[in-house]
């Protein structure tokens, strides 16, 4: 949200930095503690949003296979530089694909680990999901003007596994007042954030990405935990 805030002034604004989730998941590629990079534009929707984070993920693969590939083939890694622009499906073009492989999902329901397993293994290549229903994803996302069910919203799936999300984001105070409560949030606690729109705020989207998940594909572990010196969970807090 701090990010958001600051599109008001500094219309492109980035960070590398350490999240925290509170979550109880316990998987392979879950941790409580990670690196996220995150992006936020100014005079910006999704799409726009969705062609930066296919210049930065080219952009890393490209330099890593520059600078690492003789490394890296001693392990038998090799690093596949993507070329874009990379396959774009709905939501519902996802479900529809699945379903025909015996992976039924019913609307209104994230795709699954094992249903991002099999659409990569039908692409082959990076793909973005885009088109969640609104309900699916944060508050602040917005929803497409010729039908509020669905959101401008997206997720890039690499190697069977969610990289990054993003969406363009909701940028009048009423409607992202009316979003809080839709989902039962108290919009008082949001007073900090909604009064940065009394000033007005430019339309603007975003996304966020895992470094260790991307780390993790690059270097084809099964496990986050490979590729992080000191992961955190829900069961290991030190070293």
């Amino acid at each position: 949200m701090y990010k958001e805030e600051l599109t008001a002034s500094l219309e492109r604004i980035f960070e590398i930095a350490p999240a925290y989730r509170a979550e109880k998941h316990n998987t392979n590629y879950h941790l409580n503690e990670f690196i996220s990079v995150d992006i936020e534009e100014a005079f910006a929707n999704y799409i726009d949003v969705m062609d930066v984070l296919e210049d930065v993920i080219i952009n890393v693969y490209d330099k890593i296979n520059r600078a690492f590939s003789s490394e890296l083939a001693k392990y038998g890694i090799e690093v596949k530089v993507p070329k874009k622009p990379f396959r774009r499906i709905t939501y519902d073009e996802a479900l529809d694909i699945l379903g025909k492989r015996g992976l039924k999902i019913n609307w209104g329901d994230d795709v699954p680990k094992n249903g991002l397993e099999v659409l990569s293994e039908e692409f082959g290549e990076p793909f973005f999901i885009i088109h969640f229903p609104t309900d699916l994803r944060a508050f602040y996302t917005k929803p497409l003007d010729s039908d509020p069910r669905i959101s401008e919203s997206f997720d890039l799936v690499i190697g069977g596994l969610e990289i990054a999300s993003g969406s363009s984001r909701i940028h009048v105070k009423e409607q992202l007042i009316e979003a809080l409560r839709k989902r039962g949030l108290n919009p008082e606690n949001f007073e900090s954030h909604l009064m940065v729109y009394d000033y007005g705020m430019p339309p603007h989207a975003g996304w966020g990405m895992g470094l260790y998940r991307l780390l993790m594909v690059i270097m084809r572990r099964d496990n986050i935990r490979e590729v992080v010196l000191y992961p955190r969970d829900r069961f290991r807090l030190e070293p």
